[in-house]
């Protein structure tokens, strides 16, 4: 890799194993149902996520789309969290495809808990209300923080009382599992349907898994042909896939370890402001006293002209520092050298 890239953990290259795996993978018409390394992904990845069935998808906006378009009738409401990556980095799809309205929740930067869902849930016969048709959170969420499995589990009971189905947007999903020390299962377990990504942070280059009821799946596979996601011999990304999720997933720690390194250094530099209680998965978010003076864009050009690559946020006047496969710890000491070189130069 030329430059040290903490944009996202989607612009990791795939592995010399994936590249390989996909030269030789064994293909066929997935369409049709003939893709022997799509069908092997799939139970897989349904088995991680100890649901009955699960569908290769081309993204994780595909995937979470297509659970909403899934489960949801035209008209419907569905309750989430007004950060969520559903809501914030979808392109409003939800009112395009699915039809549905979304009613958002300010969790105030925390996560989304039941008290919170129960009271917006609109299931009377009042014509004038849409009702609720689904309940989405989203786990590891996009502000790098985990939700509990006590949370889940409220939420789920909230969900039961209602009789409203559960998505669950896990793009992040093993990132989540490894900070809480639990296998994947033991949160998908809370919820309907999930998605999770390959790419992120996995080094598949494309794909996503939206898994569920056997049922559900069937309903979501006839929806993802409609939404043009009816690939033909995806064994090639199949196959990148199930390295991701036979061996990738299971290395996560280290970017986790990564990211708690690159925390304490910044921490360390005069005027810094971070919270290291909040380094709970592969990202660091960064803050410094006098970020309300400085132009976002001349910090970004600083770094990359240090081969460093990142994102600004100049509304909230800081930064996301994501860690990933194609970040080792000698990375780590040259990122937070050029960050305090950027806050200490004359």
């Amino acid at each position: 890799m030329n430059s040290i890239d903490l944009r996202s953990d989607t612009v990791t290259w795939p592995t010399q194993e994936m590249r390989t795996a996909m030269a030789n993978a064994a293909v066929g018409d997935d369409v049709y149902g003939d893709d022997p390394t799509v069908r092997e992904l799939e139970t897989y990845a349904a088995s991680l996520a100890a649901k009955e069935a699960a569908l290769f998808v081309p993204s994780g906006t595909f995937g979470n789309q297509l659970a909403l378009f899934t489960h949801c009738t035209r008209g419907s409401e569905v309750i989430l969290d007004e950060s969520s990556h559903i809501v914030q980095h979808e392109a409003g799809a939800s009112s395009i495809i699915a039809g549905v309205q979304l009613r958002t929740v300010d969790c105030g930067g925390g996560m989304l808990e039941a008290p919170l869902i129960q009271a917006r849930i609109r299931s009377g016969d009042d014509i004038h209300e849409p009702k609720t048709s689904l309940i989405c959170i989203e786990n590891a969420h996009s502000n790098g923080k985990v939700m509990s499995i006590a949370a889940m589990e409220g939420i789920r009971r909230c969900a039961d009382r209602n009789h409203i189905p559960v998505h669950l947007d896990g793009a992040r999903l093993f990132n989540a599992a490894t900070a809480l020390g639990v296998h994947a299962k033991d949160l998908t377990h809370h919820v309907d349907s999930v998605m999770f990504c390959l790419s992120k942070g996995l080094c598949a280059p494309a794909g996503s898994i939206l898994a569920g009821n056997r049922k559900f799946i069937e309903e979501a596979r006839r929806k993802r042909k409609i939404m043009g996601g009816g690939m033909r011999q995806t064994g090639i990304l199949a196959a990148a896939g199930l390295i991701s999720l036979k061996e990738m997933r299971l290395r996560l720690e280290t970017d986790h370890e990564n990211a708690k390194l690159l925390a304490n250094k910044l921490s360390e530099i005069p005027g810094s402001i971070i919270n290291l209680d909040d380094v709970q998965i592969n990202m660091v978010f960064f803050d410094h006293e006098d970020n309300k003076s400085i132009d976002g864009e001349a910090f970004v050009e600083f770094m990359k002209e240090r081969g460093i690559l990142v994102n600004t946020n100049d509304a909230l006047k800081r930064f996301r520092f994501v860690t990933h496969y194609w970040i080792s710890r000698e990375h780590i000491s040259l990122v937070a050298d050029a960050v305090r070189d950027f806050y200490t130069k004359e």
